[in-house]
């Protein structure tokens, strides 16, 4: 398969900035939040509220699901991403520095907010480690399912086709 599957997943990411994040709640309970986000590479970033609950989700079980797609009047050019990965608090002074440049450079009307308060806020860093690529433009339904290694490397795992795969964008 000579696909690039990581480029394929970063044009994505960076298509967008919008994503809804899943976590899970205390008693077991998926609980997903909309949420800005900015990404370098393969890597995603946001920001979150300390006091929040997918806060205290994130720290307790750090497992998070993750859902960006674009919205079409036909149904047949939806693309988008599902992934799956680990979540983490992000403590650095210097990695902080990063992830507001990262935001700057895709949002410099941001540049008037001050600097996330790190006792209220959190920036988080989310790592894929299992991606589903979505794009219905090669059938209704269709994905390829790819694993992310710690070093970034992408294997190919499996194509999915819904049963109207044959059904093709004009």
């Amino acid at each position: 398969m000579d696909r690039d599957f990581k480029a394929e997943i970063i044009a994505l990411l960076n298509a967008y900035q919008i994503m809804t994040i899943a976590t899970l709640r205390r008693d077991g309970w998926p609980q997903a939040t909309v949420v800005s986000y900015a990404n370098e590479g393969l890597v995603l970033y946001t920001i979150i509220g300390r006091n929040t609950q997918k806060y205290l989700n994130i720290v307790r079980d750090p497992r998070v699901s993750v859902a960006i797609s674009s919205d079409s009047a036909q149904p047949l050019q939806y693309k988008g991403l599902s992934l799956g990965g680990h979540a983490t608090v992000v403590e650095s002074s210097g990695q902080i520095e990063r992830f507001r440049a990262i935001v700057l450079s895709r949002n410099p009307q941001y540049k008037e907010f001050p600097p996330p308060d790190r006792a209220m806020i959190a920036v988080l860093c989310v790592k894929p480690e299992v991606v589903s690529i979505i794009d219905y433009s090669k059938g209704f339904g269709h994905s390829d399912l790819v694993r992310i290694s710690q070093d970034q490397r992408v294997e190919f795992i499996e194509t999915v086709r819904h049963h109207w795969a044959g059904l093709q964008a004009a």
